[in-house]
């Protein structure tokens, strides 16, 4: 395949085109075969999907960034729908490691499901193989922009330490996926710690003013937090409230974790 043993699939749901994705892929580099398989247009918020009017199509190209020719591989499809493409017609294998990022904006609270950066890292760990999602702190205008403006080189740093973490040693059962988010202004220094999935909502609805139901109304969000409500051991708190970088360690099984005898005999009571 080539010269490099280690095999990493590299997508993201910001474009190909994300200095974000870039930034990932210098620091993937030092670790093996970076195989650059990303959405050819802006993906944010499409979570783990699967659309049907997505037509699958693969440009292939070459994008000089950082004094280097990297081969790429460009999809008309969400970042989940990116990752099959890559294990099924890229790599034509099951790489050593998935990894989506680096976001623009963090990805914390109880909507992660809608990020596509945690959303590619599910459709791979379906595959069995270990994922990492890394998504920067940033002001919700830079979240949509590929602006030049933001520092990815923290969050580089630690992509590249999780990565090699991963691809290392093998992890517990139901760690499935490990989700990084970094502060804003964080540095290779910055302290990190485990941290649960926060149950409170972050990004909140703010609807568009309109006359009619006619007329175009775009959901869009805003992040809003009380720092008093939130889990101190929780991936909102840790990152906006101790400014460290949070890793949550998440697992593809969704059931909840609660007394099935004792929910069966709530559910019969009804039948009493």
């Amino acid at each position: 395949m080539n010269e490099k043993t280690i095999q990493i699939l590299l997508t993201n749901d910001d474009s190909i085109h994300s200095p974000g994705l870039w930034a990932a892929a210098q620091a993937l580099d030092l670790l093996g075969f970076v195989h650059i398989v990303a959405p050819r247009h802006q993906q944010t918020g499409t979570g783990h999907s699967m659309p049907n009017t997505s037509t699958g199509i693969i440009e292939t190209m070459s994008l000089h960034v950082n004094g280097r020719d990297w081969p790429v591989y460009a999809v008309d499809g969400t970042p989940a729908q990116a990752v099959v493409h890559g294990i099924y017609e890229v790599i034509k294998s099951k790489p050593d490691l998935v990894v989506s990022g680096i976001n623009y904006g963090e990805n914390i609270g109880s909507s992660i499901t809608v990020s596509g950066t945690v959303g590619a890292a599910l459709e791979a760990t379906s595959f069995g193989i270990p994922a990492l999602a890394v998504s920067m702190q940033t002001k919700p205008e830079y979240h949509l922009s590929l602006s030049q403006d933001i520092d990815f080189s923290a969050a580089a740093y630690f992509t590249h330490k999780f990565a090699r973490v991963m691809l290392n040693r093998k992890f517990p059962f139901d760690v499935d996926v490990l989700k990084v988010d970094v502060p804003a202004g964080a540095s290779a220094e910055t302290p990190w710690m485990i941290t649960r999935q926060s149950r409170m909502k972050y990004y909140h609805p703010e609807m568009t003013q309109r006359n009619s139901f006619s007329e175009p109304g775009p959901v869009k969000y805003k992040p809003n937090y009380d720092p008093n409500n939130l889990e101190p051991d929780g991936d909102t708190y840790v990152l906006l409230v101790d400014k460290k970088v949070s890793v949550t360690p998440i697992s593809i099984d969704m059931t909840s974790r609660t007394d099935f005898h004792q929910l069966r005999r709530l559910i019969e009571a009804m039948d009493d």
